[in-house]
């Protein structure tokens, strides 16, 4: 089976990728990946070239790179100084791969187009011009951005694969869900160490109020707990969540250590972590941090909210806790998790990541998916 997976994501690049946190490109590459091993002929269209073993088509990055040359500054700095004009040229060239994408699979080069990352409201319009299957996942909240809320709705026939059930709850009505693959990890990427320490609970992601870390920082201080925040705090843009919530609860047990990239770092932290803590008030449309936990064999403390209760099994990997009710009670109920949660086995943790969160079982899932449509 030929299958174009398309990343049109602009940092789907080797110059980027390496140097940013962006689970989806990550993700995508591991399913390119464990399609081919499974046998199926792969086509990765991406805006650059990239790392990976699968057939690479490109889009024309040249004008992009003039302006970038011509102002002296690297990818991200134009899109730190000035994010609209990144936006603008980013959209140029991901038009054009879509686009090559979609000749491609008119040429009879490929059986199936998967339409992988959020920039699907350029691919949705033209979508009934292919004459192959393409089919689409969403990675972002459905409500995040004016231009997913204003075009989704209209291709909500079209086929999508949810990354959750509980993403389900938060797609435009009427969604034709065609199938819900779960991401996962390669087992070898995360594991567990012999004798974790367990001594600290850890937060582990972006620091933003979403997230819940003023949450985390409560609970663990009610739990006579340490707590390590790992993650990426936005100061530098005049944050008020940053400056005001998170800032003076630092010290007296809270310790914030900065962004983490390195997955040897990150296994570290996580593996001799007593639980990971993660507790978002949005709904999650999956949570990949959580995962990342439970391949360490770490449990996970977490909100009931969007996919969270999906991905831990409460009383064996984790606790998940309410969110309804005051903060007051929503804190009490975490500290209450943290002070139980030694009592959980780590090795169910592992157990159930190696049942039920492996890149293998995400890619024959995403293959099944693939045949039942293309012999529709």
């Amino acid at each position: 089976m030929k299958i174009g997976l398309v990343v049109p994501h602009i940092f789907m690049q080797r110059q980027i990728l390496p140097h940013v946190i962006f689970s989806p490109g990550n993700l995508a590459l591991s399913l390119a990946e464990g399609l081919q091993a499974l046998g199926a002929d792969v086509t990765l269209f991406t805006p650059g070239p990239i790392d990976a073993t699968a057939h690479n088509v490109t889009a024309d990055l040249s004008y992009f790179e003039q302006e970038l040359a011509g102002r002296g500054d690297t990818y991200i700095d134009l899109l730190k100084k000035h994010p609209l004009t990144f936006i603008t040229l980013a959209r140029q060239v991901q038009a054009e791969l879509i686009a090559k994408a979609y000749a491609a699979a008119n040429a009879g080069e490929l059986d199936l187009l998967h339409i992988y990352t959020n920039e699907e409201d350029l691919a949705l319009p033209f979508a009934s011009l292919c004459k192959k299957p393409v089919i689409f996942t969403h990675h972002d909240p459905f409500n995040f951005l004016v231009k997913y809320k204003n075009v989704l709705p209209k291709y909500a026939s079209l086929p999508w694969v949810s990354l959750s059930f509980a993403q389900r709850a938060g797609m435009p009505p009427g969604t034709n869900w065609v199938g819900n693959v779960y991401h996962g990890l390669a087992p070898q990427r995360f594991t567990p160490v012999p004798q974790p320490t367990g001594d600290y609970m850890l937060y582990l992601g972006r620091i933003i109020q979403p997230k819940g870390l003023h949450l985390a920082i409560a609970a663990a201080k009610q739990a006579g707990v340490p707590l390590k925040i790992a993650g990426r705090h936005y100061a530098g843009k005049k944050d008020i969540y940053w400056q005001e919530r998170i800032l003076p609860e630092l010290g007296d047990g809270a310790e914030y250590i900065g962004p983490v990239n390195d997955d040897a770092v990150k296994r570290e932290l996580l593996a001799n972590a007593r639980a990971l803590i993660f507790p978002s008030t949005f709904d999650e449309p999956f949570g990949m941090v959580a995962i990342e936990a439970l391949a360490c064999g770490t449990p996970v403390i977490g909100l009931d909210s969007g996919a969270i209760p999906e991905v831990i099994t409460n009383n064996v990997t984790g606790f998940v806790v309410k969110k309804a009710g005051d903060e007051a009670q929503i804190v009490a109920d975490l500290a209450h998790a943290i002070a139980n949660v030694d009592g959980l086995d780590r090795h169910a943790c592992r157990a159930d990541f190696e049942q039920r969160f492996t890149a293998d079982r995400m890619c024959r899932d995403y293959l099944t998916i693939y045949r039942h449509l293309q012999n529709d």
